[in-house]
């Protein structure tokens, strides 16, 4: 896989900066933003529940709040990554969805995570559809996985629903079997990964 890398931008004094630009997305009922100070809480609580074991939790808060920084972080070495799913209306923390590509990984997949309250609402398929959009309008990919550990029997029911078909797996040290779901490309999309 080619990631290219980008040049920061120069201040008038010459020196780079390097700015985190996240792009916004919004849904009929939600908005994918950057993730933010205030929306540890929320995560927290996330990394503390039972809820979190799909992903090697329970975690401890400095645990999680670590694992927040990682997330925002990846937007700066990678230049994609995860959003946090806001409700539109209160903005309140939700969940998060987006491009996860840790090191090891295989390639970079669609992943997403509801909090505890906003499951069963259709939050985690509203927030990949916009998330794959994004992928293959914006970023021009032609292709993307998710990553699905086989006992998340919601989270493998969601790519199902998605259109995505189990094109194979791989072991991770710490997650285990995971199974590799292919997200179906929009016809026309480029035959090569552009990133």
């Amino acid at each position: 896989m080619n990631l290219t890398a980008r040049t920061a931008p120069q201040t008038s004094t010459g020196r780079a900066e390097s700015p985190l630009r996240v792009p916004v997305l919004e849904t009929a009922r939600l908005r994918l933003r950057a993730p933010e100070a205030r929306d540890l809480d929320a995560y927290v609580a996330y990394c503390a529940s039972d809820r979190s074991a799909t992903v090697g939790g329970p975690f401890s808060r400095e645990e999680a709040y670590f694992r927040l920084c990682a997330i925002a972080g990846q937007w700066q070495l990678r230049g994609f990554g995860r959003w946090i799913i806001a409700d539109r209306e209160s903005d309140a923390a939700l969940g998060l969805a987006g491009l996860h590509y840790p090191d090891g990984w295989p390639e970079p997949e669609i992943a997403w995570t509801v909090f505890d309250g906003a499951e069963g609402r259709g939050i985690a398929q509203e927030a990949a559809i916009a998330v794959r959009a994004h992928v293959f309008g914006t970023l021009g990919w032609s292709r993307v996985m998710s990553a699905v550990a086989p006992s998340n029997s919601r989270s493998v029911r969601l790519a199902q629903r998605l259109g995505c078909t189990l094109e194979g797996e791989f072991d991770h040290p710490v997650y285990g079997r995971l199974g590799i779901w292919r997200h179906p490309a929009p016809a026309g999309a480029p035959k090569e990964i552009v990133q």
